[in-house]
């Protein structure tokens, strides 16, 4: 019975080592797609609905210095052109841009 239970010990741990080793590789993939992302279309539904501009400058209703890339949704790298958005899946917003649902990045 010992024995049993120290075999399926090893397993899992094996298992849980080989898992955690192979983790940085699944995400790979992830970041490289990251940015070839297309940019959310003007006449894209959930962009209308947020009032999505690529220039935040260009909206009246931005406040001053609020734009995408100062966002706590933005999920582009500092000082990069462009990058993805939680509000946006599978898209990419211009860091200069803006839309309703900007809040301050914490």
């Amino acid at each position: 019975m010992q024995d049993a239970v120290d075999e399926r010990r090893r397993r899992l741990l094996t298992n849980v080592a080989l898992g955690l080793a192979l983790l940085p590789l699944a995400a790979a993939p992830l970041k490289a797609t990251a940015a070839d992302l297309p940019l959310v279309a003007a006449d894209d539904p959930m962009a209308r609905a947020l009032k999505y501009v690529a220039d935040a400058g260009k909206s009246a209703d931005a406040k001053p210095g609020s734009k995408c890339a100062n966002c706590n949704f933005y999920q582009g790298a500092a000082g990069s052109a462009q990058g993805g958005c939680m509000l946006f899946p599978g898209k990419a917003v211009k860091s200069a841009g803006w839309c309703s649902s900007w809040i301050a990045k914490t």
